[in-house]
C-alpha cells in the first residue's frame, strides 16, 4: 500500500491486472482491509471479480486449468507500456541480470538472474500448490513451479532497469526515492522542446508529487486554469488587453500543467482515456480567448466605414495557420515553439504595449505562410513514389 503518484502501489498494479484483460483479481492479504475494499470497486466497477485470500492454498480453487495467471510480486512497479508488452506475449517468467536484481530487492533464480517480479503462467500449474509446504509464500512456491515446468524465461530490456522503468518498491523511503523518476519517466521530460512546455514540465516534476499526495486531481488544476482566463478575459474587456495577454499565458500554463498530470495518471492505467478530451478542449478555449482579446485591441473596428468582424479576422486566420502548419509539416524541433501559447501570448501583450498592433498581426500572418511554403519545400517527395514515378 506504498503510494507512488498519490496512489498505493497495488492500485497501479490493479491497473495494469485490468489492462491485461483479467477477470478475476486475488490479492494475498491477511484481512479485507478499508484500502482492499476500495480496490475492490474500482475492479467491480471495470467487470472483474475481486478476491482477498490469505494462503496459496486458498487461491488454487480460483484458478482453473484453463486459465491464465498473472503474478506481480509485492512492490512491483512497473511501467505498464513496458508490462503489457513483456506479459502479454505467452506465458513467460520476466527476469533480469543479477547485479541490478539484487541491487534493487528483487529475488535471486540462480547464479546469473533474479526474478523480476512478474510472469504469465497456465492455470494448470496451480494443481502443484498442494504438494509443497503450506507455510511457502505463495510467490515463492508459484515461482519454483514455473521453473520446473521450464517456463521461458524472458530478461527485462535493459531501459526499463536503467530509466527507472521497473522497480520494486519495499519502504516508505524508497517510495519518496522512487517517485520523482516515476513521474519524470512518465511526463517525457526529455522530449521538451518549447520555453512554456519546459516550465510546465518542471512545475509537474517540483511539485507534481506532492499535490498527487495531497489529493489534487489535475481537474483542480484545470479549474484554476478556467478562473484565470477569466480574468484575463475581463482585463481585455475593461481595457487592459496586455494584462489580459499575460493571464491568458498563464493560464494555458496551468492547461499544460493539469494536462501533464492527467497524461500521467493515463499512462498509469489510473484514469480512463477521456480524460484527455479536457485538455485537448481547453486549448481551443485559450486560443479563441486569445483571438477574442485581439478583436478587441484591434484598431479596425474604430475606422470609418469598417466591417464589425473586421478586428476579429486577422487573429482568427494566424490561430489557425499556426495549428495548421504544426498539423501538415513534417515534426521538427521548432514546430513546437508554434504551439507554445505561453511565448506566444507573452509577445501579443509586448506588441500590445509597444507596437502597431494590426499591422503586426498582419505581419505575422504572412510570415507564418512563407514560413510554411519555405518548411515545405523539403516535404515534397510523392507518398506514393511507386505510382507517381515515371517508368
Amino acid at each position: 500500500m506504498l503510494s507512488i503518484g498519490g496512489h498505493s502501489v497495488l492500485r497501479h498494479q490493479l491497473g495494469l491486472a485490468l489492462a491485461l484483460g483479467c477477470a478475476r483479481i486475488v490479492v494475498l492479504a491477511e484481512t479485507l482491509t478499508g484500502d482492499l475494499v476500495a480496490l475492490q470497486h474500482i475492479a467491480e466497477a471495470r467487470g472483474a471479480r475481486f478476491h482477498v485470500v490469505a494462503t496459496a492454498r486458498a487461491l488454487a480453487p480460483l484458478v482453473a486449468p484453463e486459465d491464465e495467471l498473472f503474478v506481480l510480486a509485492d512492490g512491483v512497479l512497473a511501467m505498464p507500456e513496458d508490462a503489457l508488452r513483456l506479459l502479454g506475449e505467452g506465458h513467460v517468467v520476466l527476469t533480469m541480470p543479477i547485479e541490478a536484481g539484487l541491487a534493487g530487492g528483487f529475488e535471486r533464480i540462480d547464479i546469473n538472474t533474479a526474478y523480476a517480479g512478474a510472469m504469465c503462467l497456465p492455470g494448470r500449474l496451480m494443481a502443484g500448490l498442494g504438494e509443497l509446504p503450506a507455510d511457502w509464500n505463495p510467490g515463492a512456491a508459484l515461482l519454483r513451479l514455473a521453473m520446473q515446468a521450464r517456463i521461458v524465461q524472458r530478461p527485462l530490456p535493459a531501459a526499463s532497469l536503467d530509466q527507472g522503468r521497473w522497480i520494486l518498491v519495499r519502504s516508505e523511503a524508497e517510495a519518496h526515492l522512487a517517485e520523482p523518476g516515476w513521474v519524470r519517466v512518465h511526463v517525457g521530460a526529455g522530449e521538451v522542446q518549447s520555453p512554456g512546455a519546459w516550465i510546465a514540465v518542471m512545475a509537474v516534476l517540483r511539485f507534481g508529487p506532492a499535490l498527487l499526495h495531497a489529493g489534487t486531481r489535475p481537474s483542480v488544476i484545470g479549474l484554476a486554469a478556467l478562473v484565470t482566463a477569466l480574468f484575463g478575459i475581463g482585463a481585455g474587456w475593461f481595457g487592459w488587453p496586455t494584462v489580459g495577454f499575460g493571464l491568458l499565458g498563464v493560464a494555458w500554463l496551468l492547461v499544460q500543467t493539469a494536462g501533464l498530470l492527467t497524461q500521467v495518471e493515463l499512462s498509469s492505467l489510473l484514469a480512463r482515456p477521456d480524460r484527455a478530451n479536457f485538455a485537448r478542449l481547453a486549448l481551443w478555449g485559450i486560443d479563441a480567448a486569445l483571438v477574442t482579446l485581439c478583436a478587441w485591441r484591434s484598431n479596425f473596428p474604430a475606422l470609418a466605414g469598417s466591417s464589425i468582424g473586421i478586428g476579429w479576422f486577422t487573429p482568427i486566420v494566424l490561430l489557425l495557420v499556426l495549428r495548421l502548419l504544426q498539423a501538415a509539416l513534417q515534426p521538427r524541433r521548432w514546430l513546437s515553439w508554434l504551439g507554445d501559447r505561453l511565448v506566444f501570448a507573452l509577445l501579443l501583450a509586448c506588441v500590445s504595449a509597444f507596437l502597431p498592433f494590426d499591422a503586426v498581426l498582419q505581419a505575422s500572418v504572412v510570415a507564418a505562410l512563407i514560413t510554411g511554403l519555405v518548411a515545405s519545400g523539403g516535404d515534397s517527395a510523392p507518398s506514393n513514389p511507386e505510382l507517381t514515378t515515371p517508368a
